[in-house]
């Protein structure tokens, strides 16, 4: 054990000091933070009967596996090793299959463990944390292994089939997984095995949707956050909409003049104008039928304005890559990806049930505490202790990744990519069409929220390093392999020749 820590010395002491900012952060904030959407996760693990119209259910399920602790703060405490195990798989996927040195992995992995947003979101009761584990999770096994067997590939479905239940963008990284295995030639029982692991618990998932919803699908909500995507754009006179024969998409026309239109979200999540969408949408806003009609007026807003579409979702997009975090799409939701100055009393939000947010909360962590607002018992959801909250505001305000040097980072992985055009992008093509998909997901069907950005980090990260790795030192090697071939290699310099190697 001595000598592995010595010779993973850095590491050991770049995850050590990692682990003690995420002490001081649960000293500091405790038990949690929380975002508007977290109170619909608390509800799906009260109330586990009946799947969310709005998103999977796959973190309310963790939620709910740690329900009989009654701790939030267990729940942060247990995203925060996932937090450090994310930089524990990108140092050991570079270190130990790539070959880079102790000090170049453990630098790949700093962002994951320093970036003071990072460490926020990780303290949040949100879903992110997980998916970017299990997402990096998926990569790392693909990355590891040259050859994978069925049995690796059924394990890799497994984590895709969690990975689809936690957010439902898991599906086509499963397409990109795919894709990448096939273009590598890996062979058809890994992928078979894999497509079918996935595809066992998405479509049982599927089928108890169905039985509470009445349709086979994981959300009702996808045909809704399109036409969040194409609020800030969508001209009915444009898309040539008769009211008089199209009173259901004419209910969804904005009379806001485009250049007025400040983001999507406000045109989904509450009443303007008349039209349909409405209020924290938890019940009856995201049925089949809503859904339905929203996509069918996206699609067809976009294919009637390919330019603003276009044009809207560049703009979304290179929001990731600005030196400051921009304070989009209000300054509420900017707000609540910083430490908080005060305390969290939580919203009395209608929830299933016949229940609020704040008593659902209280039902799953009886100890959160309660304080007397206007005569009236209000739970507290966050409760500031100094110094330590003073601290983690302080450093925040220092480290963290600014969007430039990630889009650099992805510019890195771009030339690893096309230096390996041969073997159509190598190693370095997954991980970094994982972070470009995963920057762009949210600007072409969504909308920009600081948040996506986060997962795709220790994935560029991941593409970078190998792309320099192995870049970097190509044109030497190549020399090298010129003058070696006038000579027969002993048996001592071939076996040296070949490890660490490219898959």
């Amino acid at each position: 054990m001595l000598l592995f820590l010595y010779r993973h010395r850095v590491f050991a002491a770049v995850l050590a000091a990692a682990f003690l900012l995420r002490m001081v952060t649960m000293l500091g904030y405790g038990p949690a933070l929380w975002f508007n959407d977290s109170y619909e996760y608390v509800s799906g693990a009260v109330y586990p009967d009946r799947p969310s119209a709005l998103r999977p259910n796959g973190y309310s399920f963790w939620l709910l596996l740690l329900r009989p602790f009654h701790s939030f703060a267990l729940v942060a405490f247990t995203q925060h090793l996932m937090g450090l195990a994310v930089g524990g798989l990108v140092y050991a996927l570079l270190r130990a299959r790539f070959g880079l040195p102790g000090w170049g992995a453990a630098l790949a992995a700093a962002p994951a463990l320093f970036d003071a947003y990072q460490i926020q979101l990780e303290h949040m009761i949100m879903s992110d944390t997980m998916f970017t584990l299990l997402v990096v999770g998926v990569i790392t096994l693909v990355l590891w292994h040259r050859t994978l067997s069925w049995k690796l590939g059924a394990a890799i479905g497994l984590l895709l089939a969690i990975t689809a239940l936690t957010r439902s963008i898991g599906l086509p990284i499963l397409a990109l997984v795919v894709v990448y295995l096939l273009v590598k030639r890996t062979g058809w029982k890994p992928v078979a095995a894999m497509v079918t692991v996935c595809a066992v618990p998405v479509a049982g998932y599927m089928a108890w949707f169905a039985s509470a919803h009445g349709n086979v699908a994981m959300t009702n909500s996808d045909g809704a956050i399109l036409y969040m995507r194409t609020a800030m754009f969508a001209d009915c006179k444009k898309m040539g909409i008769n009211p008089r024969e199209e009173l259901e998409l004419a209910l969804l026309c904005i009379s806001d003049p485009p250049e007025q239109r400040q983001f999507g979200q406000k045109y989904l999540w509450w009443a303007r104008n008349g039209q349909r969408f409405h209020a924290f949408g938890t019940g009856t806003t995201f049925t089949p039928e809503m859904s339905r009609t929203a996509g069918d007026f996206a699609k067809r807003a976009i294919l009637s304005q390919p330019g603003d579409y276009l044009a809207i979702v560049a703009t979304d997009f290179f929001r990731a890559f600005h030196w400051g975090r921009p304070r989009f799409p209000d300054a509420a939701t900017y707000q609540q990806y910083e430490f908080p100055l005060a305390n969290k009393v939580l919203p009395s939000w209608s929830s299933p049930k016949s229940s609020t947010t704040d008593r659902d909360a209280h039902e799953y962590d009886p100890g959160l505490p309660s304080v007397l607002i206007a005569e009236k018992p209000r739970v507290v959801g966050t409760d500031l202790h100094d110094p330590w909250a003073g601290f983690m505001q302080g450093y925040q305000q220092i480290v963290r990744l600014p969007g430039i040097v990630l889009g650099v980072l992805l510019l890195v992985g771009l030339a690893g990519v096309v230096a390996r055009w041969r073997k159509l992008g190598g190693p370095v093509l997954l991980p970094w069409l994982a972070a470009f998909g995963l920057l762009l997901a949210p600007a072409a069907t969504a909308e920009f929220d600081y948040r996506y950005v986060l997962p795709a980090v220790p994935l560029a990260c991941v593409a970078a390093a190998i792309s320099l790795r192995h870049g970097v030192a190509l044109p030497g090697r190549l020399r090298l392999s010129r003058r070696a071939s006038r000579v027969t290699p002993t048996p001592a310099a071939a076996s040296a020749a070949t490890s660490p190697r490219e898959g």
